[in-house]
């Protein structure tokens, strides 16, 4: 009896149909790709479909059960889920293979160059390299990003050293507190200090990595970040 009832369980199919709902992305509808998981309630998105939903207003919480991710840097709430990718292509026929040759081609289009042996769930480790003035360096990777500082007023002045590579958990408050010690030589001065891209005055808790992907990750590095006088200040010397 023992043996029939395992061979039962050895010759029992399931239709990829019926899996369909546990392997696919809330968001797109489609498979997992670069599954990555929310930490707060463990549920798995395609890493673009998360990443682009932390770009909205609504970004902080889980498209899916709206549980709040991070308050302050959403990123910081996400992993990616290598055993649910693994598990996704071994399931779906020819997915692991279909997905490799759309990267290839997105790469050619741009310009990109592409290892044929990194395989997928090694993107989130290296991005590709790009070159600025003479020096290779990464955009973006899991440790650093390469940031360009301007002042965009004539009420603080031009750093002389404007280009930095830096830890991608480099927060603003940091940032604000480098330019008050170049410029003012006094760090107790950054509050005084408001940093933007894209003329957008950033948070003082966002990291370089979330401004990077949420608000730069289509444009050419390094990334621009300007530095002004905090708006209230401004406006105080303005009327005085």
């Amino acid at each position: 009896m023992i043996s029939g009832v395992t061979q039962f369980s050895m010759d029992a199919r399931v239709s990829l149909r019926s899996l369909n709902p546990y392997i696919s992305c809330f968001i797109c509808k489609g498979y997992l790709i670069d599954a990555t998981a929310i930490t707060e309630c463990l549920h798995t998105f395609c890493k673009s479909c998360i990443v682009k939903h932390l770009d909205t207003k609504l970004g902080n919480t889980c498209p899916k059960c709206d549980v709040v991710i991070h308050r302050s840097n959403p990123l910081l709430g996400i992993r990616l889920d290598r055993k649910m990718q693994d598990i996704v292509f071994k399931l779906v026929p020819e997915l692991q293979q279909n997905e490799a040759n759309r990267e290839k081609v997105f790469c050619k289009l741009r310009g990109i160059p592409y290892d044929k042996n990194q395989g997928s769930t090694e993107k989130d480790k290296h991005m590709d390299d790009n070159k600025y003035e003479g020096k290779t360096v990464s955009a973006i990777s899991e440790d650093r990003v390469s940031i360009q500082l301007e002042t965009n007023t004539k009420d603080m002045e031009p750093l002389t050293k404007k280009y930095i590579c830096c830890s991608s958990r480099t927060t603003v408050n940091h940032i604000k507190k480098l330019i008050a010690k170049k410029l003012y030589h006094d760090l107790e001065k950054y509050c005084s200090v408001d940093i933007l891209c894209n003329d957008e005055i950033l948070g003082k808790d966002h990291t370089l990595k979330f401004i990077y992907v949420t608000r730069w990750r289509c444009k050419e590095p390094p990334l621009m970040l300007y530095y002004q006088p905090r708006v209230d200040v401004l406006n105080f010397s303005q009327n005085v």
